[in-house]
């Protein structure tokens, strides 16, 4: 059988002195260092959503500027394009005036170089009706 005597209260004593250090020494410093980490984990995936929201506004807002650019460059492509073809019916016109002009030239030059060839086909001719006649005359005409 069992006898309770004083070694038992000694044991309980010693056993509730125990636990009291062990809990002074050990668990309270484990269980601030875990709280300790929980705050921190908790600090972190608060940053991760504050980066997570920052980044979708980024985005969107990267995803508006892109939106905006592509149409300014092609308001500014079809201004570029109407200008570019001004420009080339201008040259065309200038192209086409030129080209009257120097037909102009052309036809007046031709017609003058035609009356002056005229001009000396009909001495010649007069030479060669003139050498003809003696030619067939005998005589001077």
């Amino acid at each position: 059988m069992i006898n309770i005597d004083v070694s038992v209260v000694i044991q309980v004593i010693n056993f509730i002195f125990l636990i009291w250090i062990l809990n002074l020494v050990l668990y309270k410093p484990i269980r601030k260092i875990l709280l300790q980490r929980k705050e921190k984990l908790a600090g972190l995936e608060q940053g991760i959503d504050e980066f997570k929201a920052d980044a979708g506004e980024k985005d969107a807002a990267f995803a508006a500027g892109i939106k905006t650019a592509r149409t300014r460059g092609l308001k500014e492509k079809g201004a570029l394009l109407d200008a570019a073809a001004e420009e080339e019916q201008r040259i065309i016109d200038k192209i086409n005036e030129k080209a009257q002009a120097d037909l102009t030239e052309v036809r007046r030059k031709i017609s003058k170089d035609a009356e002056d060839v005229k001009r000396k086909l009909q001495q010649e001719v007069d030479a060669f009706a003139d050498a003809i006649g003696q030619k067939i005359l005998g005589r001077a005409v």
